[in-house]
């Protein structure tokens, strides 16, 4: 098994766009028991990768509660750089 950040950004080479929930929703099966399985600790590493050049903010809307979604995509290029350090 990926550790959990790994298997975030390789969420993003087979998905067009996502936010914390759509990556914690995926994902939920094998890594809802890890501590940094949560929201916060989610946005967090997103907005990391986002500053490492790994993925990149495409939009941003209100969810039911009126809380703010960051969504992210990955380009070709990222997906590829993504891809050759995570296999």
């Amino acid at each position: 098994m990926l550790p959990l950040n790994y298997a975030m950004l390789k969420y993003f080479t087979c998905h067009d766009e996502a936010c914390a929930d759509d990556v914690m929703e995926a994902l939920k099966g094998e890594y809802s028991s890890f501590t940094a399985f949560t929201k916060p600790k989610m946005q967090e590493a997103l907005m990391t990768a986002e500053k490492n050049g790994l993925i990149s903010e495409s939009r941003f809307d209100l969810d039911g509660a009126g809380e703010v979604r960051v969504y992210y995509s990955a380009d070709q290029e990222q997906r590829d750089t993504i891809n050759s350090y995570i296999k």
